[in-house]
C-alpha cells in the first residue's frame, strides 16, 4: 500500500529524529513550512529549552504568501546572526522529514552564510 505524502514525510521525520539530538553545545535546528509560511527553532533537547526563533507568521504578513526561496533564505541568515549572538558555531540540522531542496535548502544555506569565518557547520 502506497503510503501519501504526509505519511511518508512524518517516517522520515520519525527516522531523522532517532537519531539527531540537540546539545547546548550542538544544538538542532528544527524547520517547519507549510504552504505559505516557514519558520524554525534552535533547540537544546536535552534541556528542553528553545534557544532562538524565526517565522514569517506575523500579523503583518497574514493571509500572503512567504514560503518562497528568497524568504527562507532571509530568515536562515536572521536565525544564523541569532545564533552568532548567542555564541552558537556548530548545529545539528533537523529538515523535520522535508526533502532537503527547494525552500528548506535555501533556508540552510542562509543560516551558513550568515557567519562568514565558521558557516555554522552542520
Amino acid at each position: 500500500m502506497k503510503l501519501s505524502k504526509s505519511q511518508a514525510r512524518k517516517r522520515r521525520q520519525w527516522r531523522v529524529r532517532q537519531t539527531v539530538v540537540g546539545t547546548a553545545e550542538r544544538p538542532r535546528i528544527c524547520v517547519h513550512r507549510s504552504n505559505r509560511h516557514i519558520s524554525a527553532q534552535v533547540i537544546d533537547d536535552q534541556a528542553g529549552k528553545t534557544l532562538a526563533a524565526v517565522t514569517t507568521v506575523t500579523k503583518d504578513n497574514a493571509g500572503k504568501n512567504f514560503c518562497n526561496t528568497t524568504n527562507a533564505r532571509e530568515q536562515g541568515v536572521a536565525l544564523g546572526r541569532k545564533m552568532k549572538d548567542l555564541g552558537i558555531t556548530t548545529a545539528i540540522f533537523d529538515r523535520n522529514g522535508y526533502l532537503y531542496h527547494g525552500v528548506v535548502k535555501a533556508f540552510a544555506e542562509g543560516v551558513r552564510s550568515a557567519d562568514e569565518e565558521t558557516h555554522f557547520n552542520f
